[in-house]
């Protein structure tokens, strides 16, 4: 029996949430970059300082978190698709499949959501179809 269903909607999950990585690093370069503070400085004069250092952190730790967080998500997705290709362990894929996807939605706070509904489908549908002989 073929995968290749299983397959698409965990590469769809990876991209998903390399698009997560893309945003987790421009989060951390925004942090780093002194022209934002510049800019957010002269937009908003009625921020004080001590608001203007709490966003950046607080920018900085959530952009640490979507990049770690997705890195891990698109590196087990990738371990979880080797599982299933020719039907090897599909019960062990669908299971990483289903972690990753709850962790991966919660960890972001929300962000991961959307890759995370093609991961959770992926793992239902590796614990459910029936292991055929090839």
């Amino acid at each position: 029996m073929k995968r290749t269903a299983e397959i698409v909607l965990g590469v769809i999950g990876i991209l998903g949430y390399g698009l997560i990585t893309a945003l987790g690093g421009f989060m951390l370069f925004l942090q780093n970059n002194e022209d934002v503070l510049q800019e957010v400085v002269e937009q908003s004069p009625d921020m004080g300082l001590n608001d203007l250092n709490t966003v950046m952190e607080g920018m900085g730790a959530g952009g640490w978190a979507l990049l770690i967080t997705s890195i891990l998500a698109i590196i087990l997705s990738l371990v979880a698709i080797f599982l299933i290709k020719g039907n090897k362990q599909p019960k062990i894929a669908g299971s990483i499949f289903i972690v990753i996807s709850i962790l991966g939605s919660i960890v972001t706070v929300g962000f991961g959501i959307i890759p995370g509904i093609f991961l959770l489908i992926s793992g239902i549908m590796c614990l459910v179809r029936k292991q055929g002989t090839l």
